[in-house]
């Protein structure tokens, strides 16, 4: 206790000290990855094969979190969905097909996009193809968001593909449809 510590060998104790901290933080984290997979895996294995009624019930879900509604002042708004989730957009769009019986040629896509993103549209086009299985000359509609510098935004790197959106021509009956189903599952589930 009473050798006092050069300036070197307190630096090294500190430096020794910082990496045995950096070594317990990566093997907690470590840790917290294997059961986060194994969580995953576990709660994955829990759903079975999901029929047309489970499947219709989980796109008006999708739709009632992410569909445009028809407003008391604005009546006779068709069936529009936006997000930027692949899976989720697959997932809308194999409702639309498959259980509403929407034929792809009523289906028109439009792309919400940073503005400074402007040289990657071909790229964008080609993802929203692949991830939709349409054509890339199907994702025409491109609309720009200002860039502001001062914003913090973490969507900035080459896996960003903008917002895309699903819209449905001459469907404001199919809207007004999904607004019933919702009405019914609420009532349903005593909710209302």
């Amino acid at each position: 206790k009473s050798v006092g510590l050069g300036k070197k060998q307190k630096q090294r104790l500190t430096k020794k000290k910082l990496e045995g901290a950096k070594r317990g933080a990566k093997s907690r984290m470590m840790k917290r990855i294997r059961i986060t997979d194994e969580i995953k895996k576990e709660a994955a294995n829990e759903i079975k094969n999901i029929n047309d009624k489970e499947l219709w019930l989980m796109g008006i879900m999708l739709y009632w979190a992410e569909g445009s509604k028809e407003k008391p002042g604005r009546p006779g708004t068709g069936v529009q969905f936006s997000n930027s989730d692949p899976y989720m957009i697959k997932l809308f769009l194999k409702w639309l097909l498959d259980i509403c019986k929407i034929s792809k040629e009523k289906i028109r896509f439009e792309i919400y996009i940073h503005e400074n993103s402007i040289n990657e549209l071909t790229i964008v086009k080609k993802y929203w193809a692949t991830i939709t299985n349409f054509e890339p000359t199907d994702f025409q509609n491109i609309y720009f968001k200002k860039h502001k510098i001062k914003t913090n935004r973490k969507n900035i790197n080459e896996n960003y593909y903008g917002l895309l959106r699903i819209k449905v021509r001459e469907s404001s009956s199919l809207n007004r449809k999904i607004s019933g189903w919702i009405e019914g599952i609420l009532k349903n589930c005593g909710v209302v």
